[in-house]
């Protein structure tokens, strides 16, 4: 047991992670909880260079590859960040981590399921999350949300069927780890989505 906490935020492009994961940051800190937010791929000066080799549509990977990338960049995130993070007893707030693998790479891009979870075993082994927030919402919600605000990246680029495969995956997912992920409409009205995520996540505190 680590004396921080470590709370992961996962969901379609679209669904409002980086807004919650913001507001909930802010509010940690008012209630004197120290937490450092940050984001896979990405989160180290490593991360950040695959992050933009991973979201380019101009790049064309093997699925395989892609995947083996994501934990080199989440082997790197965990020994600079996340663990001395947690160790100094500071919450981590981390937008996506391996569920993300799951439902993108296998999901959407059928890795085998078997692979990924090897990979999570060899990368980070028991580590896992405290809780995991899953901002569920439809493929069409989250892109057009997406696209209203930014450019679309590579995988925001995908195809609606991409997209369902994804959503199903994160679902599968969730229901095999229904302790720790906490599924929750992202479709609704910020307001209403922060109350939840506050609620679930204080009772950590």
């Amino acid at each position: 047991m680590r004396p921080g906490k470590f709370v992961t935020f996962e969901g379609l492009d679209g669904a409002g992670k980086s807004t919650q994961i913001t507001l909930l940051g802010e509010l940690l800190q008012k209630r004197g909880i120290v937490c450092r937010i940050t984001r896979e791929p990405g989160g180290t000066r490593f991360g950040e260079r695959l992050r933009e080799l991973l979201l380019d549509p101009m790049q064309n990977l093997n699925a395989e590859t892609e995947t083996l990338l994501m934990f080199a960049a989440r082997r790197e995130h965990l020994h600079e960040v996340i663990v001395p993070t947690l160790d100094a007893g500071t919450w981590v707030l981390c937008d996506r981590f391996t569920d993300a693998t799951f439902a993108y790479q296998s999901g959407g891009s059928g890795v085998e399921w078997g692979k990924i979870e090897a990979l999570e075993d060899w990368v980070h082994g028991p580590l896992q999350p405290d809780l995991t927030v899953y901002f569920d919402l439809t493929p069409e919600t989250g892109r057009a949300r997406a696209a209203a605000v930014k450019t679309l990246d590579r995988f925001e680029q995908e195809d609606k069927s991409f997209h369902e495969r994804v959503r199903a995956a994160y679902l599968r997912r969730a229901a095999a780890s229904s302790g720790r992920i906490h599924v929750i409409d992202a479709g609704r009205p910020v307001d209403a989505v922060r109350s939840e995520v506050e609620r679930i996540v204080l009772s950590l505190a």
